[in-house]
């Protein structure tokens, strides 16, 4: 059904047909439940530290019962709770935030630990040049440029195998 028939189809129905579906819809699908929970109680600040907080455990996981969990690394998690927020339409703001913490984040555990899988430089290569794309696009650099020169910083710090690529990237912004 393409957008224009649903709209003529939504345009035949009562109020009270249109509220029926709406709730039916509701009950039936999670995500729908999740947005309409979000749009009339939204709680960035809350998404925001439970986020940080699933991050922040895939690099140092909490000890429980006297054992050293291993640390996952994985970013897909912060990609997850990206596009979730970014469905949701959560302030730009936070989202940028979100996706540069797992950066900053990532970059603790890798100066406190060494990192033989090449496949970690490029993920966080990955998620820098997202963040830098996103910030761009939604006209909030000014408000993020000294924490993407940070992350630029460590990374030449650190002497990540992959420092030419941010050099590269962040260029542009010395434009």
């Amino acid at each position: 059904m393409s957008k224009r028939d649903l709209k003529k189809y939504l345009n035949e129905l009562t109020k009270e047909q249109l509220e029926e579906q709406i709730l039916e819809l509701y009950e039936k699908f999670s995500p729908v439940k999740v947005y309409y929970n979000f749009v009339f109680n939204p709680k960035e600040e809350t998404l925001l530290q439970e986020c940080k907080l699933k991050i922040s455990h895939e690099y140092f996981p909490l000890q429980t019962k006297g054992k050293r969990k291993k640390p996952k690394m994985r970013r897909s998690v912060a990609q997850k709770y990206i596009k979730h927020f970014i469905t949701l339409g959560v302030d730009p703001f936070v989202i940028a935030d979100v996706m540069l913490y797992n950066i900053e984040i990532a970059q603790t555990f890798a100066s406190e630990n060494i990192i033989r899988q090449d496949l970690f430089y490029k993920s966080m290569f990955n998620s820098f040049e997202q963040a830098l794309n996103f910030i761009i696009s939604n006209g909030i650099l000014a408000e993020f440029k000294a924490r993407i020169f940070a992350v630029h910083n460590e990374v030449l710090q650190q002497k990540w195998q992959n420092m030419s690529d941010f050099k590269t990237s962040i260029a542009i912004l010395e434009d």
